[in-house]
């Protein structure tokens, strides 16, 4: 009995053993290859730029007053309406223009009658002096009267010269060559000339020529300057690019919610009149450009090889030894990704991208990785400016990912850690769920 007790112990854990061997040898989850990702530089445009907001208006716009209060009796042009310099656009009532007029004349041709009687008077007292039947006196208040006509003659003509003009004011004239942006009055509508001169139309001088002004950042307006390209679009458009240079930058600043903007003007050449005044732009100022640059991807900068890498490939001047590789780089002193970070989310002093004006990149040659210290200049924050330490037959590598591959996802393609998985299958669409 104590024998068949055995082997039926034996059997079972024979069974165990066999049963686990070939889960473990079928079912177990294997290693998943590391793939890295690669890129050659390549030479390009690069630039950098500043970002703006601002309204699209008349690089020439003229307000058209009165000088004179009175009824708007007549209007002679709309909206958008073609106008040229001196053309009626509208006239003032002159009713009450026209009698203050005649008035004043009527006035000078009474004091121009005053005047020659008073200058027989005087003549006449002049000859009764020389021969003495007059005295002094009398002869010098026939000369103060004689003066004082003559004064009053001249100040009714200016009076009667103001009343012309006037009445001249009566009539509105459009003083450029522009189109009509706005009318502000209608027929019947009384408009009086105080202190602040009244607006009756807004005629831009050439809608060819806009220009925006927009409103930069007091962080980007340091590197804003005169002559410096400029593109913008707007909503009406919003697949047309539009081309323009940085004309002025204003020095008075505007402060809003303690945000301080400068005013910063963009010619705009607007041939075909797409752009129409009051519209918004989203402008870009090109502040710096290379129009051809031996390029890298800024991911390339940030990469630094895990692990997982030292299995497959050889890290030139780096292996697992006492926590130390060679060159100076620190070997898991914290879990990193391939960009370099730890999971705190933070980048190792010992790993700096960026010293300066330097960077370090990793060189991929057929299994060997090497750390290659690069001099870089402009970067546009996706692709950097390679100044030495490269050249486009060499293989940058610019991150790495876990290829995915048999049940547990054959698209071979890196997904993102934030996915949710699905249950019992990969996490590709190509996977197999498995019951």
């Amino acid at each position: 009995m104590k024998k068949k007790k055995y082997k039926w112990v034996i059997w079972v854990l024979l069974l165990v053993a066999a049963g686990a061997g070939t889960w473990f040898w079928k079912f177990r989850e294997k290693e998943k290859p590391v793939v890295l990702e690669t890129e050659q530089p390549h030479y390009g445009p690069i630039a950098t730029s500043v970002t703006a907001t601002g309204t699209i208006q008349p690089v020439d716009t003229v307000s058209v007053g009165t000088q004179v209060s009175g009824t708007i009796s007549k209007v002679y042009v709309d909206f958008n309406d073609k106008v040229r310099k001196g053309q009626l656009i509208a006239e003032i009532d002159k009713t009450i223009l026209t009698a203050q007029r005649d008035q004043i004349s009527a006035n000078l041709r009474q004091a121009r009658a005053n005047q020659d009687y008073q200058k027989g008077n005087y003549e006449r007292q002049k000859q009764l002096l020389d021969v003495g039947a007059i005295s002094k006196a009398d002869y010098e208040i026939a000369l103060n009267t004689y003066n004082a006509a003559n004064d009053n003659v001249n100040a009714i003509a200016a009076q009667l010269k103001a009343a012309q003009q006037n009445l001249y004011y009566a009539n509105i004239y459009s003083p450029i060559d522009g189109t009509v942006l706005t009318r502000n009055v209608s027929v019947g509508q009384t408009v009086a000339s105080s202190l602040n001169t009244p607006t009756l139309f807004v005629i831009a001088k050439d809608l060819t020529k806009m220009q925006v002004m927009a409103a930069v950042d007091e962080a980007d307006i340091g590197n804003v300057k005169n002559g410096q390209r400029v593109t913008f679009t707007v909503d009406a458009f919003p697949d047309n690019v539009f081309e323009g240079h940085v004309n002025e930058v204003r020095l008075r600043p505007s402060v809003s919610s303690n945000v301080v903007t400068y005013s910063t003007i963009v010619d705009a050449p607007n041939d075909d009149l797409k752009l129409k005044p009051g519209m918004t732009a989203n402008i870009t100022v090109f502040t710096q450009e290379i129009p051809n640059a031996l390029l890298v991807s800024a991911k390339a900068t940030r990469f630094r090889p895990d692990s997982s890498l030292y299995k497959k490939y050889t890290i030139e001047g780096g292996k697992f030894k006492d926590g130390q590789g060679k060159g100076g780089m620190r070997i898991g002193s914290a879990p990193k990704d391939s960009s370099g970070m730890n999971k705190s989310g933070k980048r190792d002093a010992s790993e700096t991208v960026e010293t300066g004006k330097s960077a370090i990149v990793w060189v991929k040659k057929d299994s060997t990785l090497t750390r290659r210290k690069i001099k870089i200049g402009l970067t546009d924050d996706t692709n950097v400016q390679v100044l030495s330490g490269l050249t486009t037959d060499d293989v940058v590598v610019s991150g790495s990912h876990q290829e995915e591959t048999g049940a547990k996802g054959g698209s071979g393609t890196p997904r993102s850690p934030f996915m949710p998985q699905r249950r019992g299958g990969g996490s590709g669409g190509g996977g197999n769920r498995r019951n």
